[in-house]
């Protein structure tokens, strides 16, 4: 049953992306969108600063990747942010894994699936975001830095989103680290050749810093990133119920 509901739920994404349709369709799926927003950010203000990392869902605990984002995470973890991550399996749990091992806090966004995609075992606290786009939103909105992991085409996807809205001036002091230079070889040379075109300019290429070392990882972090001073008083709330908030720790 679950499962059936979890088709029906990716098929309302699926049909609207397919071409207009009724003006009744079209506002109901408007509203649903609304309601998946105000479910993330209900359920993730009072996270605190966060962290993104972002990689592959396919790597088990014994890839190199897999390792080496757990010690990432945890060193992150020991500045004061709290890792957030897409909730899943893989880079993803070994992201939240690390930040839990050093007690730190540790939160996911995760993507309703017609296959389920379970929340990982190292989460104080996760939301279920029905749409991809609602939940990149989330991601972003509650991240003062990215780090980019090997991953697929979802990674990539972040990753790029961030760019450009770091590029069009909508997100500013936004750290982003492509970890790994011989798994991303590839698309280093492509940023290249984009700018050898013309099609990014030389400072564009500097918003990102691509390394191998985690001690550089963290001091770029720790030197780049202004946490925003609005966001103290709004934590310094307690939670409303009734608006559906709560902290990690509460969770737990």
């Amino acid at each position: 049953m679950a499962g059936f509901k979890r088709i029906q739920q990716m098929q309302s994404e699926e049909k609207f992306l397919e071409g207009p349709k009724s003006r009744w369709r079209e506002l109901w799926f408007l509203v649903d969108v609304f309601i998946d927003l105000f479910k993330g950010v209900r359920a993730l203000h009072f996270v605190g600063p966060c962290v993104t990392i972002f990689g592959s869902a396919r790597f088990t605990p014994d890839h190199p990747s897999y390792k080496q984002t757990e010690r990432i995470a945890a060193r992150i973890s020991q500045l004061g942010f709290t890792i957030m991550t897409g909730g899943g399996p893989g880079i993803m749990e070994a992201a939240n894994k690390g930040a839990k091992s050093v007690g730190g806090k540790s939160v996911g966004c995760n993507i309703i699936l017609p296959f389920e995609q379970k929340p990982n075992p190292y989460l104080d606290k996760h939301v279920n975001m029905k749409y991809f786009f609602t939940r990149k939103k989330m991601l972003i909105k509650y991240s003062y830095a990215f780090v980019v992991m090997p991953g697929g085409f979802g990674t990539m996807d972040e990753f790029f989103e961030a760019i450009t809205l770091i590029q069009t001036g909508k997100l500013k002091n936004f750290p982003v680290i492509i970890f790994d230079s011989k798994f991303h070889k590839n698309l280093i040379e492509y940023i290249e050749d984009m700018k050898q075109h013309g099609t990014i300019s030389d400072v564009d290429e500097r918003l990102i810093l691509v390394t191998d070392d985690i001690d550089e990882v963290v001091q770029h972090i720790h030197t780049n990133l202004v946490v925003q001073q609005e966001l103290i008083p709004y934590n310094t709330l307690k939670p409303i119920r009734w608006l559906l908030e709560t902290s990690p720790r509460n969770e737990r």
